[in-house]
């Protein structure tokens, strides 16, 4: 291998043009790839930034031309050379460098490499492991990297938007006391401290909050967060949030800011110019026509709701759900009357991940409503659905009968599936839609009591703080989220700052006294010192970026991500740690799970 010496680079791949002909420049960076034509040698030569296509010709230079004959895959290139016009023939306008290509005299090999165990240079369709197993290999495929340099625009877009706006980027702990916040804590034993434990933050909540009440004013940070969950395509075990609190605002305040934030990003990421102020729906209209409080509204397939209209009707099935207080609801799949029986059978299965005992379909033709559920109607009944349902003949009805929260559910995945199906859903829309007015609080069957939608922090609507004993389900909170696309990219509140309120609030979840001192007291003290107004929200870093670059999972946009089992094949994380570590730790050394 030889030394860079002196020698220093003048330029990266993606650089040189027709302007820099007859130029003497100096090259660094992989092969990408290597062709032999004839006994002159062309190499494509990457970097970050691009390729630039080197060539060694033997009447050049015979002794740098033998010397490019060890060359493989992925060694590392330092070359010297005059920049030329490629043959008009030769010219590739894919590149931004295909105007041109460098002739080569003088050859560094600065290092070598195994071959590679999956290819840098094309589409393969390569395993999730082993890409992470490799991942210092996966991130030198400029789809890849692309990915990565997006992201950074992405941030920085966000700094520079809300450091203009008078935020304060302030950091908060990360070894902090386990709080409940909805998900599993990751605990990190103390060996100061025998038998107590730190938690890392799902997120800066109630230190963001302090801040307000520091007299911050305006806080953001780009933080990351924790949780011990079961993994998905959108979930990591450590995330990254843009964080934001504000005080002295209210609901609109924080939405204009963060519509504001959003479309910068867009601009200087995409080049798309977005168009505030983004919808707004209700949690209640949201889960009444789509069944969900995080609908993708590109496409039609809306759920009508057919419970009163079919109350007391001949089909057995539907009227005994509907009397045990169930619901019986609908989708009217437009033009798709010419499914196949086995495309109704799968979708049919497909519900059945979601909780459906079964799904009732009838198809609409000129003639007559076909399906073996038809003879169980009345043509009154027929006609009244029809009218709802606004049938014409081509429709396919879908039908959705149970507990209103199953049917919810199986109906608005069964929608999103039609949709991938019929391939209504262009990936290069982007549909913004805020959902407010979410409940305060939900009853939680296991426990036996209610539970907070968002966080046990989340202000009440102050019309409705009468209700908060008497009937904490009816109450609405003043709570909001950012949905893209059928993904919740953002989500927020404004906060109680009432120390009398937020102790009813914490009496309704039932955390009494005691309990509330020993998980967040902290706080509770501070609100008893002139704690403002305030209200804040966090975005999805991951999301919104898997999202902008058409990932399909946020692992593409994060530099070293885990699995779907919260292991690194990279690092082989987690992993056994010495005796010593865990007797320091106080923590025993034989514990095996039983």
């Amino acid at each position: 291998m030889d030394s860079m010496g002196a020698l220093r680079r003048t330029h990266n791949c993606n650089q040189l043009g027709t302007d820099n002909l007859d130029q003497e420049v100096t090259l660094m960076g992989w092969v990408l790839r290597r062709r032999d034509h004839g006994g002159v040698i062309f190499i494509d030569l990457r970097d970050r930034w691009g390729i630039t296509q080197v060539v060694f010709n033997p009447e050049i230079n015979p002794d740098v031309h033998a010397k490019a004959h060890q060359v493989r895959s992925e060694w590392v290139l330092a070359v010297k050379g005059k920049v030329e016009r490629r043959p008009g023939d030769m010219a590739n306008p894919k590149l931004k460098t295909g105007e041109i290509e460098v002739l080569v005299d003088e050859l560094h090999i600065l290092n070598t490499s195994e071959t590679p165990p999956f290819p840098l240079d094309e589409e393969t369709e390569v395993s999730d492991n082993l890409r992470l197993q490799y991942r210092y290999l996966d991130l030198r495929r400029p789809e890849m990297a692309d990915k990565l340099i997006m992201r950074h625009r992405a941030v920085q877009a966000v700094r520079n938007y809300l450091s203009d706006n008078n935020f304060l980027e302030i950091e908060t702990p990360m070894l902090t006391r386990s709080t409940p916040e909805g998900a599993r804590d990751y605990l990190v034993p103390s060996r100061v401290n025998a038998g107590k434990f730190y938690a890392l933050p799902q997120s800066p909540q109630l230190f963001k909050q302090m801040l307000m009440m520091s007299g911050m004013d305006r806080y953001f940070q780009i933080v990351r967060c924790f949780r011990d969950e079961d993994l998905r395509a959108d979930r990591q075990p450590e995330f990254t949030q843009i964080d934001m609190e504000l005080s002295f605002v209210g609901e609109d305040d924080i939405i204009t800011i963060s519509e504001g934030m959003i479309k910068d990003v867009f601009k200087k990421t995409r080049d798309i110019d977005l168009k505030p102020p983004f919808k707004r729906m209700t949690y209640d209209e949201a889960m009444a026509r789509f069944g969900t409080d995080r609908p993708d509204t590109r496409f039609g397939f809306e759920l009508t709701n057919l419970t009163e209209t079919l109350r007391g009707c001949g089909f057995k099935v539907f009227n005994s759900i509907i009397d045990k207080g169930g619901s019986v609801k609908a989708i009217n799949a437009k033009g798709c009357a010419t499914f196949s029986r086995k495309d109704l059978d799968n979708l049919t299965e497909y519900a059945g991940r979601f909780g459906a005992r079964g799904m009732a379909w009838i198809k609409i033709k000129e003639d007559q409503w076909q399906s073996p559920i038809t003879k169980f109607f009345t043509d009154d009944e027929i006609a009244a659905m029809g009218k709802v349902l606004e049938a014409e003949p081509g429709d396919l009805i879908l039908f959705g009968a149970d507990d209103t929260a199953i049917v919810n559910q199986v109906l608005a995945e069964l929608r999103l599936e039609l949709a991938r199906r019929l391939n209504l859903v262009d990936n290069e829309t982007f549909d913004f839609l805020w959902i407010t007015d979410f409940p305060l609080v939900e009853f939680d069957t296991d426990r036996n009591r209610h539970s907070a939608v968002h966080h046990p922090f989340t202000a009440p609507c102050e019309e409705h703080l009468d209700l908060l004993e008497s009937d904490p389900g009816k109450v609405k909170s003043r709570a909001y989220d950012l949905v893209l696309n059928g993904n919740e990219i953002g989500g927020g509140s404004i906060r109680i700052h009432s120390p009398e309120i937020q102790e009813r609030v914490l009496k309704v979840l039932g955390i009494d006294k005691q309990e509330a001192d020993d998980k967040f007291g902290f706080l509770l003290r501070a609100l008893q010192f002139g704690a403002p107004p305030h209200g804040g929200i966090a975005f999805g870093v991951d999301r919104l970026l898997m999202i902008l670059t058409g990932s399909d999972s946020i692992r593409d946009v994060i530099a070293f991500p885990k699995t779907q089992k919260a292991t690194c094949p990279l690092t082989e994380a987690p992993a056994s740690v010495a005796r010593k570590q865990l007797t320091e730790l106080h923590l025993r050394p034989d514990w095996k799970e039983e």
